[in-house]
């Protein structure tokens, strides 16, 4: 049975690898996409693995497209754990089709929680204009709101947005949730379907998006969501850039519909230098980095770990994609 993995990943894990040595014959990829077993290089017409490892370090400057195309080209592919949490690239919708099972990745979850709440801390929070105070050597006590008493739309009800609801109740904030289920969730005080989220973004303090792209929630953020949007608030994408339409945030911001925008993904990536966004007095950007915390590696290795002694026991896998949510 061939897995095939990345050498990074491998030089990690394979120590904790060994207890699964008999069943397995690992082959390695290195960045030039060169396949070896052990030491030995092979030839690529002796590649045909029944799983793969797409690990975090395969991209962005990683052998991730000879993988994908290892992926699509064998005849024994049966199951994928990915580094990402969204399917919406339409290659993972080839390799279900093809048969192969893609459980997602839980591993970012914190790190993106952590993100979306540190950056509507610091909105709410004056904390740009005490320091201008502090800067001027200006005494003045600066008024501010609790974040107890705040409301936040969560659109997405994922392992991240899980996260996410998690570290915002904690603050004591009323926190609504769009999904396609519902659910049943205390730290949720009410959940919603998508027909309802211009009504819920009209009273939202903070609306975050983390749900997947598809054909229905593409630029779902379009000129009727922010002409609904709550005057004053703020608005953090972490899910996909085209979520937003991008054209219609500018005319937004123009109305402080929302007042500030927190950006790490985006319709067209790198942003490109000559953007308006980089400049735009009201958003932040960063650079699609909300997951790149210090504990993702380790977390993604536990999980490809212990789906892969589910795999080989014939368990249910943590994270398994199904076709409709690939779109299929």
């Amino acid at each position: 049975m061939q897995l095939l993995m990345s050498d990074t990943a491998y030089a990690r894990i394979a120590g904790r690898l060994a207890a699964f040595a008999g069943p397995l014959d690992v082959l390695t990829m290195a960045t030039d996409g060169s396949v070896r077993r052990g030491d030995t290089c092979i030839d690529e017409s002796a590649v045909d693995p029944e799983i793969f490892w797409l690990s975090l370090d395969l991209w962005p400057a990683g052998p991730l497209a000879p993988m994908l195309r290892a992926a699509l080209k064998g005849s024994q592919g049966r199951w994928a754990q990915l580094f990402s949490a969204g399917i919406d690239n339409p290659v993972f919708g080839k390799l279900m089709v093809k048969g192969l099972r893609l459980t997602r990745s839980d591993a970012q979850s914190v790190p993106i929680a952590e993100y979306v709440v540190a950056h509507a801390v610091s909105l709410l929070h004056p904390i740009a204009e005490q320091a201008a105070a502090q800067a001027a050597h200006d005494w003045q006590r600066i008024k501010f709101r609790e974040i107890g008493n705040t409301r936040w739309l969560l659109v997405g009800y994922g392992n991240i947005g899980r996260e996410i609801i998690a570290r915002a109740a904690a603050f004591g904030a009323d926190v609504r949730v769009i999904n396609r289920s519902g659910g049943d969730d205390a730290q949720v005080s009410a959940f919603g379907r998508r027909e309802q989220l211009h009504d819920w973004a009209a009273d939202s303090d903070v609306v975050v998006l983390a749900c997947a792209l598809n054909a229905e929630t593409r630029h779902m953020a379009d000129a009727g969501f922010f002409a609904a949007l709550k005057p004053g608030a703020l608005l953090i994408n972490i899910g996909r850039g085209e979520l937003i339409d991008e054209a219609a945030l500018r005319l937004g911001l123009d109305r402080d519909q929302p007042r500030h925008a927190v950006l790490d993904v985006f319709e067209t990536e790198p942003l490109p230098a000559d953007s308006w966004i980089w400049d735009h007095r009201q958003i932040r950007v960063t650079a699609h980095c909300s997951n790149a915390g210090d504990g993702v590696a380790g977390r993604g290795e536990t999980l490809f770990l212990d789906n892969l002694r589910r795999y080989l026991a014939g368990e249910a896998l943590r994270n398994e994609a199904t076709l409709a949510e690939a779109g299929l």
